[in-house]
């Protein structure tokens, strides 16, 4: 577990704003769990999250007390990470943020965690967009909610970290069908499997077409695969392993004090 965190090159161009997506290095737990899993929905050990989670902020120089994140449900939901009670979070799929006293993140191990910026009106962004939530218009829920805030669309800023990679996301051939009954041009995102009836989904670049459609002019992808890369956790490799349970990567971003 020794690879490098992530970043994004369009998320690193203004010093207004500091973001990583985290790899499992540097954690503490031990087991199915080993390295830096900071869900606390897991069954690992509570202390060692919280010490990983601890961890996680400390690298883009916040504190835990800091930190916000959600009670992850796959929806379009966005909540105002000011309103948040860390011991209690909400049920949503994102979080907008207008402080920098508040770090901001998302959980994932497959879907993918998708962070914002828009250095100018000191707005920032974070959802987790699996195949349901995106498709229920998690992405364009989250632009809207920073756009209502005084967030120029045109000027917002998004980046796709770590997820499942387009060679190993494989599903069922029913599983395109809500895709393509949304919009017949979604089954570019579909691939068949050589020598199988199944299909290979695109997520990553499904994601990006939300962050299009969202008006989204500058967006990127950091390109690792959760299930193919074991620098980070993922849970369709935790099931194809009989695994009991699976860590979770922590994704964050948060505005710095001094502009």
């Amino acid at each position: 577990m020794h690879q490098q965190h992530a970043s994004a090159k369009n998320l690193k161009k203004t010093n207004r704003v500091r973001h990583a997506f985290l790899s499992r290095a540097g954690g503490i737990s031990k087991g199915i769990y080993a390295g830096l899993n900071c869900g606390p929905g897991s069954d690992d050990i509570s202390a060692h999250v919280a010490e990983n989670r601890s961890r996680a902020t400390r690298l883009i120089g916040a504190s835990s007390d800091q930190l916000r994140t959600l009670y992850q449900v796959h929806s379009a939901t966005v909540i105002d990470a000011e309103t948040i009670d860390q011991d209690n979070p909400p049920r949503a799929d994102a979080l907008v943020c207008s402080r920098p006293d508040l770090v901001i993140g998302v959980l994932a191990a497959d879907c993918a965690p998708v962070l914002f910026a828009e250095p100018g009106s000191g707005i920032v962004a974070a959802a987790h967009a699996g195949w349901r939530g995106s498709l229920n218009g998690v992405i364009e829920a989250t632009v809207d909610a920073m756009v209502e805030r005084g967030a120029d669309r045109s000027n917002i800023a998004a980046a796709i970290g770590p997820c499942i990679g387009p060679q190993s996301y494989e599903v069922g051939s029913e599983f395109s069908a809500p895709f393509e009954a949304q919009d017949p041009s979604n089954v570019r995102f579909f691939a068949e499997r050589s020598g199988s009836d199944r299909l290979l989904f695109d997520l990553p670049n499904y994601v990006a077409s939300r962050l299009v459609c969202a008006g989204i002019i500058s967006h990127a992808a950091t390109g690792q695969d959760t299930y193919g890369d074991e620098n980070f956790f993922s849970y369709r490799r935790s099931c194809h392993r009989n695994e009991a349970d699976y860590g979770r990567n922590l994704s964050l971003i948060k505005l710095n004090t001094a502009a």
